[in-house]
């Protein structure tokens, strides 16, 4: 016995300096947990839609929901949220934006390592309806290099418009490249209010009108981390069922956006190494208790317009290359 417990801590002692990651112990959730009702698997080989825009009624029986988080990582909000998740051994999915994903990769790899479904959400933000279709492609394909990049690994091959604009020329584009689109069916307008029971009361009734559907939050919100263990307490009371959405083959990145999601990730490393401590990140280190304000929001520099989701300035290289914007994130 004795041995066996030098071998464990030798394996471990191997495992940590070689940069294998430790899997934590499994959650263990009572009664009162909220779970997860089933797992979904998705073939995105045809290029599906769901989502009320979409008209898709087979997804969901009554009573199951689909939980879904946009815009993020930003720590001090997703950090509780995953707490908060796995308090209720609870599975969602992440649409992310490339550039937040850029500015902290050990978040993004956190989403996976808590078994969540990683997908993706343009690198901007962008509105892609009014963009040409170069750059739309562009917007779409280094998202989904930047995620990529940032998660060590491929994720899934599911996209979510932002605000839920899409296109004829976008929606096919998307199809040709195998990629699964996910629209909506209850909003939570978490991003409209700080009052955290204001967001549980609009799921609720929304839910309560249409018995079922993909709900949407964005985990870079104070309403949100402070609503979701109320939320998902109701929904467990109510008999709601979660369905964790998985897809059945990995998403694929293009090597000229690959390339270029790199020099970002290359930057922001460097940056690490140069930069004073207290700047080294856009968003707040772990805590006990969730800021009203990210520490984002202490630094000088101003988010972009987004009106027509171009970048400013004059454009250098090929007609897709995306200007990257120094210390964006993508309030709403």
């Amino acid at each position: 016995m004795g041995k066996m417990r030098v071998s464990c801590a030798w394996a471990l002692l191997l495992c940590l300096l070689a940069g294998t990651p430790v899997l934590a112990a499994p959650q263990t959730c009572g009664p009162q947990a909220l779970g997860v009702g089933r797992t979904l698997e998705i073939d995105t080989r045809a290029g599906p839609r769901f989502g009320f825009q979409y008209q898709d009624p087979g997804l969901l029986a009554d009573g199951e929901v689909i939980l879904t988080f946009d815009d993020g990582p930003l720590r001090a909000y997703t950090k509780p949220i995953l707490e908060t998740l796995a308090a209720h051994c609870a599975k969602a999915t992440f649409f992310l934006v490339g550039r937040m994903a850029v500015a902290d990769p050990e978040m993004v790899q956190e989403y996976a390592r808590q078994g969540h479904t990683v997908g993706t959400h343009t690198w901007s933000h962008a509105n892609l309806q009014a963009m040409s279709p170069a750059r739309a492609r562009a917007e779409i394909e280094l998202g989904f290099s930047a995620v990529q990049g940032a998660m060590g690994r491929p994720i899934a091959p599911f996209f979510r418009f932002p605000y839920l604009r899409d296109s004829k020329a976008t929606a096919d584009y998307l199809a040709s490249r195998q990629f699964a689109a996910f629209s909506i069916d209850v909003d939570s307008k978490d991003y409209r209010t700080r009052d955290p029971s204001a967001v549980q009361r609009k799921v609720m009734a929304d839910l309560a009108r249409l018995r079922k559907g993909i709900i949407l939050f964005h985990d870079i919100h104070y309403s949100t981390a402070r609503a979701l263990p109320g939320l998902l307490a109701e929904l467990k009371v109510k008999g709601y069922k979660v369905v964790h959405i998985i897809p059945k083959g990995e998403a694929t990145t293009i090597a000229e956006f690959d390339g270029q999601a790199q020099q970002e990730l290359g930057r922001r490393r460097a940056a690490l190494g140069t930069e004073p401590l207290a700047r080294r990140s856009l968003t707040w280190p772990a805590a006990k208790t969730i800021p009203s304000q990210p520490a984002a929001a202490e630094l000088s520099a101003t988010p972009p317009a987004r009106a027509n989701g171009e970048s400013s300035g004059p454009s250098s290289g090929p007609s897709w290359r995306i200007q990257v914007q120094e210390q964006w994130w993508p309030w709403r």
